[in-house]
């Protein structure tokens, strides 16, 4: 687990010394991420350079050191994440005449792409990474995401310069990064508490979508960000949509008990890939089921105690640390368990701008950053649970939705477009239910529209961020399967390709790299994706409870009553902490003076917000928090940016 940055001049202006300064101060802006070691490659005149920091993981030595050259000196790779099945892939590598000096998945990798070329190199990788690559022959930069999106790599423009990073924290320390806040970027971010790929909160920047390759010709730098469209430019090797298609056009013809013991022995392996590491590893144990399966199937193949860890929370109603400790029990695992107070909480929230350097409103983030704290005191590498509900329909909203959208096909065509019509009047207040929040949903075209309402926080984002045009996104499709499946898969669909991705793995990715953790999920291995997607809908739904394939498995290791429970999720007292110890700090963030002056939200529409939550309305804390969260992130920028042009 790394962190890389680097940049590609459209002319060789630049000489070594100041292209060597350039990649080595944005590589060092993510020391964080990888404080073992340091590297920075540059070929002047290219105008290109490359940095990079390491979490030594596997093959501690100094062969792992990056950027490294390919064995033919073609190609020069700076790489954040891990390639579960590179030991598999350099046996076939080997057989083909290649010859390796050491023991990294690095050199795998750069030998892979030399045998297979990028895209198939890559399509052959079972892992999470973020990858740019220099072509020297071509001369062009190559730019790979893996396919669920757990690594993340932002690109865009700094003046006239090509620069990228696995955050925005290294594109920062560009001194012609001037670029500002994209409108279209805080609305999305309003609507939904985080910025879907490729948008960026910045101009002129942009993340790289999961499952795509980006090719940056040296030639076309100097065209500029105008001439680039990340949505045409981006090219998908692997692509949810078709994916899920093609498994439920090939279904799983097994009974359920085939159907379970498939998926055991997939998870077994992929839990198992995962668990290589030449440091320790551990796992984050909530109790709920799908770390619970990822904790069974790790001490099922440990010859000692797995390292678990868990968080809970001092007179709160939020705390289920005894549900993870009565699992860590049953497991004999070597069980950490933390309790913390609402001031150790509180005391996270101002380092949430440093830590993940583009405005997120995710309040689980809070706690979530806390256990990886806790986990680095005694690991390097923990396994996390992540993916369960997108893949086995493990979320409450889904069933609201399926009853809505039944619901409304009921109401006979013109007295829903009447009533959709005059939705747009409510704005807001479609948020707090009511027939307000009825007459949103009955324009739905498909259970992708209704869904969205299920999801969405402000719900006219646009009337609030001067100047915005909100952008479409996948969310925004009627149909995101587009006339395959059923409305349930349509919904896990929407979930995997956008919610999992830009909330979930980015909040684990950034409050594990802060202290230097690296996550692994094992349950979004592509292989246990696609064989989910074959599932009939009976085989996750059901009437004994939701994932009901995934408590199948998980009853083979664990006994009933801690399988056959409920789950709170991962949340925050966000209202509680708006009305009490973070009331002065949130007020001054939205005074409407301040917000007139910066112009980047409508002062007006965000202090009635505040005003009508302090009066009582439960329902505006989210509201407030992605404006509180960008807010903060606005004032952190803006220091930053003013230590960089002070260099």
């Amino acid at each position: 687990m790394c962190g890389l940055a680097g940049l590609l001049r459209p002319t060789a202006d630049l000489d070594a010394a100041r292209l060597d300064a350039l990649a080595g101060a944005m590589g060092d802006a993510l020391e964080h991420r990888g404080p073992d070691d340091r590297g920075v490659w540059f070929d002047d005149a290219a105008g290109v350079a490359l940095a990079h920091r390491r979490l030594s993981i596997l093959d501690l030595s100094p062969l792992g050191h990056q950027p490294m050259a390919s064995e033919d000196h073609r190609y020069v790779v700076v790489y954040n994440g891990e390639i579960y099945n590179f030991a598999e892939l350099r046996e076939v590598l080997v057989a083909l005449g290649h010859v390796f000096r050491g023991h990294s998945d690095t050199e795998v990798l750069l030998a892979a792409v030399m045998e297979w070329g990028v895209e198939d190199a890559v399509s052959r990788c079972n892992g999470m990474f973020a990858i740019a690559l220099w072509d020297r022959h071509e001369r062009c930069l190559w730019l790979a995401r893996d396919r669920v999106g757990k690594k993340p790599l932002y690109y865009g423009w700094a003046g006239g310069t090509f620069v990228f990073g696995s955050e925005l924290k290294a594109l920062w320390r560009h001194p012609a990064f001037d670029n500002g806040v994209d409108p279209d970027a805080l609305a999305l971010l309003l609507r939904f508490d985080y910025i879907p790929a490729p948008h960026a909160i910045h101009a002129d920047t942009f993340k790289l979508l999961p499952g795509s390759l980006l090719r940056i010709d040296a030639a076309t730098v100097a065209d500029g960000p105008r001439a680039h469209d990340p949505h045409r430019d981006q090219r998908r090797y692997w692509e949810p949509r078709e994916r899920m298609r093609a498994a439920l056009a090939q279904p799983f013809n097994g009974d359920v008990l085939e159907a379970e013991n498939r998926l055991d022995d997939l998870l077994r392996d992929a839990v198992s890939l995962r668990m290589v590491a030449d440091v320790p590893v551990g796992v984050f144990l909530s109790g709920g089921t799908d770390s619970s399966i990822v904790t069974a199937l790790m001490q099922a193949q440990s010859r000692h105690p797995v390292r678990t860890f868990t968080i809970g929370f001092e007179r709160s109603h939020h705390d289920e640390a005894h549900l993870a400790r009565e699992v860590a029990e049953h497991l004999h695992t070597q069980h950490t368990e933390l309790y913390v107070s609402g001031a150790d909480a509180l005391g996270v929230v101002p380092t949430l701008p440093a830590m993940f350097d583009e405005p997120f409103a995710d309040a689980s983030q809070v706690p979530t950053a806390l256990v990886a704290r806790l986990a680095r005191t005694a690991v390097t590498v923990a396994l996390s649970g992540d993916g369960g509900d997108e893949l086995f329909f493990g979320y409450k909203r889904y069933e609201r939705a399926l009853r809505n959208w039944r619901w409304h096909s009921r109401v006979p065509g013109f007295l829903r477009q009447a009533l959709a019509g005059s939705a747009k009047t409510h704005g807001e207040a479609s948020r707090t239910g009511g027939f307000a929040a009825l007459a949103a949903e009955m324009g739905a075209r498909g259970i992708g529209d209704v869904y969205r309402q299920r999801v969405m926080r402000w719900r006219d984002p646009e009337a609030v961020v001067p100047g915005a045009k909100l952008p479409a996104i996948f969310y925004d499709q009627p149909d995101p399967l587009h006339g395959v499946g059923t409305p349930a898969d349509a919904m896990m669909l929407a979930d995997f390709s956008v919610y999992l991705p830009e909330d979930l793995l980015c909040k684990v990715d950034r409050t594990s790299m802060a202290v230097s953790l690296e996550a692994r999920a094992p349950l979004l291995d592509w292989r246990v994706a696609e064989f989910a997607w074959s599932l009939p809908l009976d085989f996750k739904r059901h009437p004994s409870g939701n994932k009901h394939l995934l408590k199948r498995v998980l009853r083979r290791y664990l006994p009933d009553s801690m399988v056959d429970r409920g789950k709170r999720g991962f949340g925050a007292p966000v209202s509680d902490w708006l009305k009490g110890d973070l009331r002065e700090w949130a007020a001054a963030l939205l005074d409407p003076a301040r917000l007139r002056a910066e112009g980047h939200l409508d002062a007006d529409a965000v202090d009635a917000l505040w005003q009508q939550f302090l009066g009582g309305e439960r329902k505006w804390h989210t509201h407030l928090w992605n404006v509180l969260m960008f807010q903060a992130w606005h004032e952190h920028w803006q220091s930053q940016r003013s230590a960089v042009r002070a260099i």
